[in-house]
């Protein structure tokens, strides 16, 4: 059986934001763009980049009764994230999200962000696991 890798199951193109930017335009952008998540973009070359997630946006904001307009992204996100490299093989990078505890993370390789991967990717994204 073949390696499959990460870059072979990823989503190339991967949404970025602002951390200053609104709950509100974060959830227009995953909404418009039908995704679950955005990439937080460093502030600086030597920041580190984080993500925020629809559940990040449903557990800090709509249960806690905030207002979207009134919370910032970096209020709410992950930051650093985890990332995983694009040449990865598959079954460790999913035995990383796990073992680290999340459901997504940014593909990278050569320190820029190549693509996004997700549980769901990865386990089925490959013909040849089944």
């Amino acid at each position: 059986m073949p390696i499959v890798r990460v870059r072979d199951v990823m989503i190339e193109e991967v949404l970025s934001i602002e951390g200053m930017a609104t709950a509100k335009e974060a959830a227009a952008m995953m909404r418009s763009n039908q995704v679950s998540e955005l990439l937080v973009a460093k502030r600086t070359p030597d920041d580190a980049w984080g993500i925020v997630t629809v559940q990040d946006l449903a557990r800090e904001v709509i249960s806690q009764g905030q207002r979207p307009d009134e919370v910032f992204v970096y209020e709410i996100m992950t930051k650093p994230v985890v990332t995983v490299p694009a040449d990865m093989d598959i079954r460790y990078a999913i035995r990383l999200l796990q073992h680290v505890g999340v459901h997504r993370a940014p593909a990278d390789e050569k320190g820029e962000i190549v693509g996004m991967i997700t549980l769901s990717n990865l386990v089925l994204g490959s013909d040849n696991l089944w």
